[in-house]
């Protein structure tokens, strides 16, 4: 017995300012290639369950254009894998905050999919010995949480969920959105599930024995780079969904083929440099990116560069290169200036976020708050400014 494991695929998620021949944002047209991929992979593999574990939109109120193509690939899955059931589970982009607003994701159940939007769903298979316990993101913040317990006699029983595992999101929240509803990892290993999948964590990671996160299709978080470092911590490299065999609980990794590179360069020591001596460092590194410059998504830091030396650098260069690829970020970084408070010695200038993070440390807060969390969301919020939620709703 087999099943394909998927989640956060963010149809609809936009990025940068460059548009296709037909209209269409960049970024958005390669998370949608990243899905047909991916649904290429399954109809392949030809496993016995098909499960989405969350947020297949990045919005509640999702494109004409995500709508059609969400349907036209799951469409494929169905004609393709006729005695598949296909489970999706709503995450938190796609559950409204307001319960009298419907949910998109009804609209696939016309093809026969199996649909977890608000209220957890226990589905039996019988032909295939299979019960899948599915639970929405809504269910998680219910008044009462549901219990998470097997049911029946099926052989094969699978949990499925949305929301943040304590413990295994990374220290540095920079690029991790909030929303998920907290899951105790006790939880999930309290019962002999024959898999538990998951969904909102962006970066394939195996919490526990048959305890997945399947990880993102597509980079589709606001700090791509801190996502990135993320990856090379768990020796990953691109992105992927999972094909796992409920028989013996292994998980296997399916790349999926990404549209361009993303690289985040090593990074230039301006210190004691001119600015032509900087022009050609900065060249050097960027003819070193693997695969060309050209349409990739790159950052160069540059530390301890003064502004004058800044002004001075060949902005002709920089904007022809920038030109080049999907999006270019040459993060310039000053020297950290000292100064003098009263009387005593000098001092690190305190930056904006040091400011904010002082601040939010000391804020009186109730006690179920968590602490950590308030601060990293507060700096989250300052580090990408717009007028969305923090959980990606409208």
């Amino acid at each position: 017995m087999k099943i394909a494991h998927l989640a956060d695929l963010h149809l609809g998620f936009r990025q940068y300012h460059r548009q296709t021949s037909a209209g269409i944002n960049q970024r958005e047209a390669d998370v949608a290639n990243a899905f047909r991929a991916a649904v290429d992979g399954v109809i392949s593999a030809r496993p016995d369950a098909v499960i989405i574990a969350g947020d297949l939109f990045q919005q509640v109120r999702p494109s004409n254009f995500s709508i059609v193509f969400a349907f036209r690939q799951l469409q494929r899955l169905t004609e393709e894998l006729p005695g598949a059931p296909i489970i999706l589970i709503a995450g938190n982009h796609e559950t409204p905050r307001s319960s009298e607003t419907g949910s998109i994701l009804s609209l696939y159940e016309e093809l026969g999919i199996q649909v977890a939007s608000d209220e957890v769903r226990r589905l039996v298979f019988p032909g295939l010995d299979l019960s899948v316990l599915a639970v929405p993101h809504a269910a998680l913040f219910a008044p009462e949480r549901p219990l998470l317990r097997r049911a029946g006699t099926e052989r094969y029983q699978v949990l499925v969920l949305h929301g943040e595992v304590e413990g295994v999101f990374p220290f540095d929240r920079s690029w991790v959105e909030y929303g998920g509803a907290l899951l105790d990892p006790d939880m999930l290993r309290a019962e002999p599930w024959s898999y538990v999948a998951l969904g909102h964590y962006h970066v394939q990671h195996e919490v526990g024995p048959r305890i997945w996160y399947s990880g993102a299709l597509e980079w589709t978080t606001p700090n791509v780079w801190g996502e990135l470092a993320d990856e090379a911590r768990h020796g990953l490299q691109g992105k992927g969904w999972l094909l796992v065999d409920l028989d013996t609980g292994v998980a296997t990794r399916q790349p999926v083929p990404q549209a361009r590179g993303v690289y985040d360069l090593p990074r230039l020591n301006a210190e004691g440099q001119s600015a032509e001596e900087l022009d050609r460092l900065i060249a050097k590194r960027l003819a070193g990116v693997r695969g060309g410059l050209t349409d990739a998504i790159v950052r160069l830091v540059v530390e301890n560069i003064p502004r004058h030396v800044m002004r001075e650098l060949d902005h002709g260069a920089i904007r022809a290169a920038k030109a080049r690829a999907l999006h270019l970020h040459l993060d310039f970084r000053r020297p950290e200036a000292e100064r003098t408070i009263g009387v005593g010695a000098p001092g690190r200038r305190q930056t904006l976020p040091d400011m904010v993070r002082e601040y939010l440390s000391r804020r009186p807060l109730p006690e179920r708050l968590s602490r950590e969390r308030f601060v990293a969301l507060g700096l989250e919020m300052l580090a990408d400014p717009d007028d969305s939620a923090p959980d990606g709703s409208p």
